[in-house]
Parts: C-alpha cells; structure tokens; sequence
C-alpha cells in the first residue's frame, strides 16, 4: 500500500482532510494551476485526453473532477454522449459547475459529490475512466483503482495523470526546491492556505510513481499498463486497460 501523507494532522481521516483542503482552496484552485504550473497543466490534460478513441469513448467517468477541467477536455476532443464528473469536495465542483454551464455543456457534462473509493455506479457502466491529479489524494489507493476497474466496461480504458519526480540532474534539484520552497510560499499568499500546498510536495514524494504505480495496475488486473513521461518527468500519464 502507499504511504498516507495528510494535508494537515495525522487524528483525523485523510478523506475528511482532503475534502476539507479542497473546499477551502476552490475559489484560488484553478487560478494557481496556471500560475504555479506557467500553463504547462493545459497542455497535460490534452495530452491525457488524446490517449482516449472518438469511436469508444463513449460514456466516461472523471474520478476526483475537481472543477471539472479534464471532463471540459474530454468534450473538446472527443464526441461523448455522457460525461459524469464526481468529486469529494462540494465547492470545488461548484466552480466546474459554473464553467460548464458558461459553456452551454449542461446536457453532457453531469458534476456530482461523492467518495472515489465508494463509486455509486453499477459495475461495466463507462467506456472510459479519466483522473487529473486525483489518484495521490486517495486514501487507500488500491481500493479507488478496484473501484474504478468495477465501474468500467470490458475493453475500456482508464487514463490517469499525476505528478511524478524527476530524476535527470539538475532538473530533479531545481523541481524539489520549486515544490519545496517556492510552491508554498505562493499559495500562502494567494489561497490563505500553505498547508495545502505543502501537502502537494508531500503527497508527490510519497507516491509510487513510474514502475511501481504500473505494478500496482498489473497487479489490480489492469492490463497493457503504459507510463508516459512528461516534461522531464514532472508529470506522467498512466494508461491502462480492463
């Protein structure tokens, strides 16, 4: 199992702190993404997306949504016909809430609260499954990967994105610090809560990233397991199918 790392103190669940994190962060969230990441997480989402088919992607699931930028991605990209975005935390999905009906998107895209590990949805419901930075802020990791390996169709794909650590010196140096150091302090002064960018530095170091998340999948069942490197390693996309 991963190690837990929590947002902010080890007496309550990591579940209840992560929603809590989320809550508190959602009016800065999507503002900072494209500060702190110079715009770079854009182009990570377009990438993740294009790993999906037009012609079987069908009906899909994004896990931990948050303001729903990768399901927005999805409807860009592909010619889905459902799209349900679920989240733990409620004012993270109210802002994707208000963006996609901005977008006129109502129709297709549905925004919904619930636990990632505890899916309610019925087994062999989606052609494809899609997380953005979700998958490190689970609580018990293997449950949430079953759970969505449950919900998906035989011959469905799940494409999961996360950050990962650089190893190419100096690079591996320069990120840490960044993380370290710089991170923190910007969210300090623009979201009023360090800790929670703190947590993100914390919950990177401590997640199996590269070979070792692909055996996690191999050994979940998951099959024609694949990490794509990006940006010198600060982020991955992980493709799997059922």
């Amino acid at each position: 199992m991963a190690q837990q790392v929590k947002p902010y103190n080890e007496s309550d669940s990591k579940k209840r702190q992560v929603s809590t994190m989320f809550n508190r962060i959602a009016p800065y969230y999507d503002f900072l993404n494209r500060l702190l990441s110079l715009g770079i997480d854009t182009i990570w989402r377009k990438k993740a997306i294009k790993q999906l088919d037009k012609a079987h992607a069908k009906v899909i699931l994004d896990v931990a949504t948050g303001t729903a930028d990768l399901a927005l991605e999805a409807s860009k990209q592909l010619t889905p016909e459902k799209i349900v975005g679920l989240d733990i935390s409620n004012e993270m999905l109210e802002v994707g809430r208000e963006k996609i009906k901005r977008k006129g998107l109502s129709e297709l895209i549905t925004l919904q609260e619930g636990d990632s590990e505890n899916l309610p949805f019925s087994d062999n419901t989606f052609d494809a499954i899609t997380v953005a930075f979700g998958v490190r802020n689970f609580e018990n990791l293997e449950k949430g990967l079953k759970e969505m390996y449950r919900v998906m169709k035989p011959g469905g794909k799940v494409v999961i994105l996360e950050f990962s650590r650089p190893r190419i010196f100096p690079f591996k140096q320069l990120y840490n610090f960044y993380f370290r150091n710089i991170l923190p302090a910007i969210g300090k002064l623009t979201s009023k809560d360090p800790k929670a960018y703190r947590y993100l530095y914390e919950s990177v170091q401590a997640f199996p990233d590269g070979d070792a998340f692909l055996s996690i999948l191999e050994n979940l069942g998951y099959k024609s397991n694949r990490c794509i490197p990006l940006t010198l390693g600060v982020c991955s996309i992980y493709t799997a199918t059922k």
